[in-house]
């Protein structure tokens, strides 16, 4: 690089405008957020509307996998905006991706429902959360990349930990966003109509956000790559293809990222249906909990990512893994007891059994309504499912009819086969009767009751897994970003953190659910974060690298 070059590049972290760029670029972030949470927080709303023609089980499932279609399509944006961000630069790139966001949040807000177009209206949800989803995947990237690349060294893990913190901003502008509309129009209301004010309110937070990234320029680390010039940039090529940058994008993702799709949305998320779904706490109480978890975690974002610019990266995040590995079982059994202590003693006392031939039993996950769950072992665990009832399997002989077991009590299922659909459901009626009312004698409760729900405890709970979501989450920004050079940072950094976010965290809810399901155990599910957390724990151990204060003008070369 020649001497002139050389002062025309202006350093990371000089200049007036840090304060203007990590502002800008958290405050978009969080808007893309709240776009994505406000979706996910109105889940059971949105399959009222848009998925009636199935059951009550059912059109939740589908309103968590079309939630979840959002994740998955996020790496195929990663790749695109990924292209373009090391190609044309990181403002143009984050400008275009916050406008997609917002124009397809506010179309969510406009669609007609199932009673209105019919099967369209799934269709068209569908395809907003394609468009949302793609359009995130190409915008965390651009705004870490774009405040790293302005931070000095060593205030690079604080400066993105604000980045970070975007993801709880969102989580707390969705949440209070819908309990001031839902206290306003009334419950009532909301859940058959208010419910859009929400996605609508975001055109109006589109553009602000567009108003304030406007005022920003191309970042220092990306001027200076132009004007040092060189041969011509291919991006997907030298991201994947060459193992120099290869074998980091796969550190990342099996690394810090498969991580960082199960504790965080395991926290956040699974929680969140494992109290409402689960342990039959009332919506607004789960909402009013998350909302105060949440603002009391922001600042965790930032405090660990100032951590790691002391103490390192990867020690930081190994925390937040080990954390988790060690508080995920024991802390959602202390959350039973905590939130529904009627069913932990219920659970202890009068425990509950499935004895039937496995041969008849399916597994109790539905995802597109058309199962019809007709023999005698499927009418009863699909009752135990939807009343969320942890169960044990004991296996029958062959031909005989399921039997239930609630502490002593016995309840004969009904064979459904080959019955009308009009005698089947009448059948399944009789034996949903039965068996609630052999639970309900044996003290497991129909809801959780909020006079013997310790609320300080579930909160101290959840800030458990909290910390480890928010420890393995707030140096993660400047961790990839100081794994890959500026000619490809873009594309590869964006590509393994939407995988492990898209695919591992979008998905888990619906994964979780369908191992409840299938085992009968409500705790089963957390199997799904433990497996990949202790993946990337191992990968983390032995491989990753410690990135502190690397040069991000050099790595690479």
């Amino acid at each position: 690089m020649t001497e002139d070059a050389t002062r025309a590049a202006p350093e990371p972290g000089s200049g007036p405008g840090l304060k203007t760029v990590v502002t800008a670029s958290a405050a978009g972030t969080a808007f893309e957020w709240y776009d994505f949470f406000i979706f996910g927080s109105l889940a059971g709303v949105i399959a009222h509307h848009f998925y009636a023609e199935v059951s009550e089980a059912t059109g939740y499932i589908l309103a968590l996998l079309t939630f979840g279609v959002g994740f998955v399509v996020r790496p195929l944006g990663a790749l695109v905006f990924g292209w373009f961000g090391d190609r044309t630069g990181r403002k143009t790139t984050f400008l275009v991706t916050i406008t997609l966001m917002g124009l397809a949040t506010v179309a969510i807000g406009l669609l007609p429902d199932y009673g209105d177009i019919g099967v369209a209206a799934p269709i068209l949800l569908i395809l907003m959360r394609v468009l949302q989803g793609f359009a995130l995947g190409g915008e965390y990237g651009g705004a870490a990349i774009y405040v790293a690349e302005h931070a000095p060294a060593k205030k690079r893990g604080f400066l993105t930990g604000w980045i970070q913190t975007t993801a709880a901003l969102g989580l707390i502008g969705a949440l209070t966003v819908i309990l001031i509309t839902r206290r306003i129009v009334g419950a009532e209301a909301f859940d058959e109509w208010g419910w859009r004010i929400p996605f609508l309110l975001s055109a109006l937070l589109l553009g602000l956000s567009l108003w304030i990234r406007m005022k920003l320029d191309e970042s220092p680390a990306y001027r200076r790559m132009e004007e040092e010039g060189g041969e011509r940039r291919a991006p997907w090529r030298e991201a994947f293809l060459q193992w120099n940058n290869g074998r980091f994008v796969l550190l990342a993702l099996f690394g810090i990222m498969i991580a960082q799709g199960a504790v965080w949305y395991c926290g956040y998320f699974y929680s969140r249906f494992f109290m409402e779904r689960i342990l039959k706490v009332e919506t607004a109480t789960v909402d009013m909990l998350m909302l105060w978890l949440t603002v009391a975690s922001a600042g965790l974002y930032v405090f660990f990512g100032w951590l790691s610019d002391r103490v390192g990266r990867k020690p930081v995040m190994l925390f937040g893994m080990i954390l988790a590995l060690v508080a995920f079982f024991p802390g959602f059994h202390a959350l039973t007891k905590a939130a529904n202590p009627a069913l932990a003693e219920a659970q202890a006392s009068a425990p509950v059994t499935v004895v039937a031939d496995p041969a008849s039993c399916a597994l109790q996950f539905d995802p597109v309504g058309k199962a019809a769950f007709a023999s005698s072992c499927d009418i009863a665990k699909n009752v135990l499912s939807n009343a969320g009832v942890s169960y044990a399997n004991v296996e029958a002989l062959p031909g005989g009819v399921a039997m239930v077991r609630v502490g002593a009590t016995e309840v004969a299922s009904v064979e459904g086969e080959g019955l009308s659909p009009a005698a089947l459901k009448a059948a399944r009626a009789d034996v949903e009767t039965r068996i609630k009312t052999a639970l309900a004698t044996a003290g497991y409760p129909d809801r959780a009751d909020p006079a013997r729900m310790n609320l300080a405890a579930m909160f101290a709970i959840l800030m458990v897994f909290i910390v480890a979501a928010t420890a393995l989450y707030g140096p993660q920004a400047a961790a990839l970003v100081e794994l890959f050079p500026t000619r490809v940072r873009y594309t590869a950094m964006s590509l393994p953190y939407n995988i492990g976010t898209g695919w591992v965290g979008g998905l888990l809810p619906a994964a979780s659910f369908a191992l409840v399901a299938a085992s009968g155990n409500i705790y089963f599910g957390l199997w799904y974060s433990v497996a990949f957390t202790l993946v990337a724990v191992i990968v983390s151990l032995l491989w990753l690298p410690e990135t502190r204060g690397r040069d991000l003008h050099t790595i690479g070369s």
